[in-house]
């Protein structure tokens, strides 16, 4: 039987399952990023960014599809991380639009709708490369407004536009040089393409998706069982949790894991598979847990919470909300992201108000920067994306807040941050003159960066292999070499000869000691300036270097 048009039950499920179907493929697509660094992450950003639309479709019982769009495209926009998942958010917000205008959504509702998805997600894009996400949303939405006026025919029409979707993404390395060096496609298309294909699933292959309502009505029992829950009745204090990436040659057994544990804490959960091993324990002494964890390899997203502490935090909450709503607001605050511990307490003594964790690894989403945004109670906000995969994301909560002034100060790399937060009076009244001295001041900043390669690729010419240390300099690699001093070094060479400052930020993965060392080597090679080393605490990147 031949389908002309779908309703809101059936929008609704093929939001979710694109939402799954990305989710399932996210690595893959995280794979296809062209930097061979440890944090590409498209596929990440951008399932995430799908869940959170999902997320908020699923709450909903279809009455209109307009309805449904709707909560999808405010899901996105608040969910979405890093530069592909904002316009993924606006290829969903515009979509949300051109359904809006319709009773009946038939072939040529659901292209015309596309193309509204198209137009608002290049306006969110100030210089559109081609051979990107863009190009590969454009061109399906042209083919789509083509095949609508030659077929009703909901199927064929799905068949067709997917089709060409697939063709146009492997023609992307014919136009980005970059993606046809380094052998890949474009990592936001294949994951557009994920979602459709998942969305077209509903309809081709009439595939049924389960939609799991969520709990929606406050659990009053459960809440005043907590307030008369005694802290003192906690057995184990700490939850941890933790990742082991299992070393093959030690040996591992999962029920005398779980014996261990248990000997030590309760609510015990342990996975593994050949790779890793995941464990979640309650328990006073965490650093038993990891210990047994390091015997079968390295750990990592380790998680420790102190659940007395969070009993606490909850009770407290309603009150502490009140008491900041009471108090007047404040003139100018500051909102920064920060990767590492060390970073964030430098940010904090410069004055920022508000430090969102996160960058390389995790870009927050726009929800995160708007939470932060709230917090601040202010009305003024400044914020430091200080990274490039966060300043859309930045920007589009400069948008949607409406309590605060949201200014967005174009930061991409910490030390820019740094350097822009110093820079800032704190007794400046004007504040766009605030603003303008921080842009000032982070253009002076020079940034290199030191990671390692996880695979290998070919870039600008350069043959990576897997375990290369990587230098980059303002985010492009201009050295690789097996040893990371000698990257140190020859990165150094690479930076400004001018410079009157040069300042080590360094990660979680070198220690004090080793990092007087490596202030040695640039004290050497910047004999005219002043080096200054700061443990920065930060992930991926054993240094973080700045030149002024």
């Amino acid at each position: 039987m031949k389908i002309e048009a779908i309703d809101a039950k059936a929008l609704q499920a093929m939001i979710v399952a694109g939402a799954r179907e990305l989710d399932e493929k996210k690595q893959m697509v995280n794979e296809m990023n062209v930097f061979p660094v440890p944090d590409g992450d498209t596929g990440t950003n951008m399932s995430l960014t799908m869940m959170a639309a999902a997320k908020e479709v699923e709450k909903l019982d279809p009455i209109s599809a307009e309805e449904i769009a709707k909560a999808a495209a405010v899901g996105s926009l608040r969910g979405a991380r890093g530069n592909s998942g904002v316009i993924l958010s606006q290829l969903i917000r515009g979509f949300s639009r051109g359904i809006a205008e319709q009773s009946v959504i038939d072939t040529i509702v659901l292209a015309n709708s596309f193309q509204k998805g198209v137009d608002t997600a290049y306006k969110a894009v100030m210089k559109p490369k081609e051979g990107t996400i863009l190009t590969v949303a454009r061109e399906i939405a042209t083919k789509a407004l083509e095949l609508s006026l030659e077929t009703s025919d909901m199927e064929a029409f799905i068949k067709e536009v997917l089709k060409h979707g697939y063709e146009v993404l492997h023609k992307t390395p014919d136009m980005l040089p970059v993606l046809k060096e380094a052998g890949v496609v474009d990592a936001g298309g294949q994951g557009l393409l994920c979602i459709l294909e998942g969305a077209a699933r509903v309809i081709v292959e009439n595939l049924q998706v389960e939609i799991k309502k969520p709990e929606t009505k406050p659990n009053v029992s459960a809440f005043t069982a907590l307030k008369n829950f005694n802290t003192e009745d906690i057995t184990f204090g700490y939850c941890t949790e933790f990742i082991v990436e299992r070393e093959l040659s030690k040996p591992y057994n999962e029920e005398e894991t779980k014996a261990y544990l248990d000997s030590i804490g309760d609510s015990i959960v342990v996975v593994s598979d050949e790779q890793y091993i995941k464990v979640h324990v309650h328990t006073d002494n965490p650093g038993l847990a990891l210990q047994k964890g390091l015997e079968f390899g390295a750990l990592f997203t380790v998680k420790i919470e102190n659940m007395r502490t969070q009993h606490s935090t909850i009770l407290n909450e309603s009150k502490e909300e009140k008491a900041q709503i009471e108090q007047p607001r404040k003139e100018l605050a500051f909102v920064s992201v920060a990767a590492g511990s060390g970073i964030a307490e430098i940010m904090t003594s410069l004055g920022v108000d508000e430090v969102i964790e996160g960058g390389q690894t995790m870009n927050p989403s726009t929800e995160d920067i708007l939470e932060a945004i709230a917090r601040c109670h202010a009305q003024n906000v400044i914020v430091l994306p200080n990274n490039k995969n966060i300043i859309l994301a930045a920007e589009q909560a400069a948008r949607i807040e409406e309590k605060s002034k949201v200014y967005v100060v174009p930061t991409t790399t910490m030390p820019q941050g740094i350097s822009a937060m110093i820079a800032h009076e704190p007794d400046a009244e004007d504040i766009e003159a605030v603003v303008e001295g921080m842009k000032e001041a982070m253009s002076f900043v020079q940034t290199g960066q030191i990671t390692i390669a996880v695979r290998d690729t070919v870039i600008d010419g350069q043959d990576i292999k897997e375990g290369d240390y990587l230098g980059l300099l303002e985010g492009k690699i201009v050295v690789n070499h097996p040893d990371l001093k000698e990257t140190f070094s020859l990165l150094l060479q690479a930076m400004k000869e001018d410079a009157e400052v040069i300042t080590l930020y360094y990660g979680e993965d070198i220690t004090k000691e080793g990092a007087e060392e490596y202030k040695t080597l640039a004290e050497s090679q910047f004999a005219d300036a002043d080096v200054e080393v700061y443990a920065g605490k930060q992930p991926v990147y054993y240094f973080m270097i700045s030149a002024e």
